[in-house]
């Protein structure tokens, strides 16, 4: 059992908490609490960490000795937590690679494409109504929020285990390598020509969801085949982007149901 916060362990998992850098150089992230622990991929898991107390409790209940296991002192335990009130687990998760040519073959797919969405919440929210809606990818400008931070992952309720994604270096070029395979883009903009609820998603879709203050970059939304707009009442100008991604992914949804 590790009982020092100098523990050379204790002081990676700080290290993989709160630097992306880190993360990606040893290509792993972390999960905190029960349920990310329950749903991850058996397959992906490097390690995982567990409180004395957790331990002495429910060590047969969580089936531990499928998977490398080091216990923690509680006052060490809570010392790593990214949570105010520790569930006593977290796992070290190896990261999963897709590749963009892979996903963008897929019969009659329908993307997100993210440009410079920075609110880790507002990610997360997007990955998890993302697998809950049957998108088939999640794209992302380098310059987004990491989907790896501990707030991200949290707010994608177990959804990043399943929902691929990819960083992309050239947002402009990804919606250009859409078009030619006819999978056809729509810029979510307060200027758009028809509301979102007149367009047919039933083919190939990829919808553009800019960032939280500013929207999409002009270079972006120029990209698309076509703008639309989310009708307001009030004197509401605009939605949160993570609801908006919302409201187009589930309209895709309900025309592809018939």
């Amino acid at each position: 059992m590790i009982t020092s916060t100098s523990n050379p362990q204790v002081k990676n998992l700080l290290q993989l908490q709160k630097k992306s850098k880190v993360r990606n150089e040893e290509q792993v992230f972390i999960v905190e609490g029960l349920r990310m622990f329950m749903e991850v991929p058996q397959d992906q898991v490097k390690k995982v960490y567990v409180s004395e107390s957790l331990y002495n409790k429910k060590k047969e209940e969580l089936h531990l000795e499928r998977f490398p296991v080091e216990v923690l002192a509680d006052k060490v335990f809570q010392h790593v937590s990214d949570t105010k009130t520790p569930q006593g687990i977290l796992c070290v998760v190896k990261q999963r690679k897709y590749e963009i040519e892979d996903l963008i073959s897929k019969e009659n797919p329908h993307f997100i494409v993210l440009d410079n969405l920075q609110d880790p919440g507002n990610l997360g929210t997007i990955v998890r109504t993302a697998e809950g809606a049957g998108v088939t990818a999640v794209f992302m400008s380098s310059d987004c929020v990491d989907i790896y931070n501990p707030k991200t992952i949290r707010s994608t309720m177990g959804a990043l285990y399943r929902m691929p994604f990819v960083y992309v270096e050239d947002l402009r070029e990804t919606i250009h390598t859409l078009k030619e395979k006819n999978i056809k883009s729509y810029a979510a903009h307060l200027d758009g020509k028809n509301t979102y609820d007149k367009e047919d998603y039933r083919q190939g879709t990829a919808f553009l969801i800019g960032n939280e203050g500013n929207g999409l970059r002009e270079e972006i939304a120029q990209c698309a085949d076509t703008w639309i707009r989310i009708p307001m009442c009030g004197q509401v100008e605009s939605l949160n982007a993570a609801v908006a991604a919302t409201v187009l992914m589930f309209e895709v949804s309900r025309q592809r149901r018939g």
